[in-house]
């Protein structure tokens, strides 16, 4: 299968770009210990963005792996998860801030090292969104993908280690146009006092029709539902066959 558009995110790197629904964008990490910052938002209509607490309530888990879906905050689905050789992407520990990378990592300045300075997620997302016509006030809880973080009995958040090996990859199916929006920075709970300088590889490819037995409308009900919203929008907008909502 060839891919119609191939890039490297570089350790520190961010990218943001519009994925055309119908779409499989494969993220390949190209050593261990990679964490992907990542945020979603609807193409045609940018308030309607990834929801962190509908995606997770929703399908009964913290974490997400292949059969989940990503939902918006307008019940629909903006991607699947439809290969995942991890099984565990973090959807609860946040990004990393300035503040908190200069503490772990030792403070850096572009104006001294010029494209080597240490890069925070909430600097890279802000401009990025802002390339994209929005701001720092549209940045909502983000997926860290390759990252595995756990809770134990008490409450605590707990980073794993050696979770992503290289060549770990996941796919995502895009089910709307989704702008994509990269952070290639540190877990801000992953506990390694140097920071990690390992590229991610995207990719994307033409994904085949969804099928009546896909896996990811048929996780959970919750997961159908979303699906149905997400069909509908688009038989609405003369972009698909009618769908019959049962």
């Amino acid at each position: 299968m060839n891919s119609i558009f191939s890039k490297i995110i570089p350790a520190g790197g961010k990218w943001s770009g519009t994925i055309g629904k119908g779409k499989l964008v494969r993220l390949t990490a190209l050593g261990n210990g990679v964490n992907l910052s990542t945020l979603l938002y609807h193409a045609d209509n940018l308030t309607e963005r990834y929801n962190m607490p509908d995606t997770l309530k929703a399908q009964h888990t913290s974490h997400l792996t292949k059969g989940h879906v990503l939902m918006s905050d307008n019940g629909r689905v903006l991607t699947s998860i439809v290969e995942d050789t991890l099984g565990w992407h973090d959807s609860i520990s946040g990004y990393t801030s300035r503040k908190l990378t200069d503490q772990k990592y030792g403070v850096t300045t572009y104006q001294e090292l010029r494209n080597d300075w240490l890069r925070s997620g909430e600097e890279n997302f802000a401009v990025e969104l802002v390339r994209n016509g929005l701001g720092v006030r549209d940045i909502v809880p983000v997926l860290n993908l390759f990252s595995k973080v756990y809770c134990d009995e008490d409450g605590n958040m707990h980073f794993v280690k050696n979770h992503c090996r290289q060549g770990a990859s996941v796919t995502l199916r895009t089910e709307l146009d989704t702008l994509f929006v990269f952070s290639n920075t540190p877990n801000p709970l992953d506990s390694s006092e140097s920071y990690p300088s390992v590229p991610v590889k995207v990719e994307v490819f033409e994904a085949a029709p969804v099928e009546e037995d896909d896996v990811c409308v048929n996780f959970r009900p919750e997961n159908r539902r979303a699906f149905e919203n997400t069909w509908e929008y688009h038989a609405l907008r003369g972009e698909a066959k009618p769908v019959v909502v049962k």
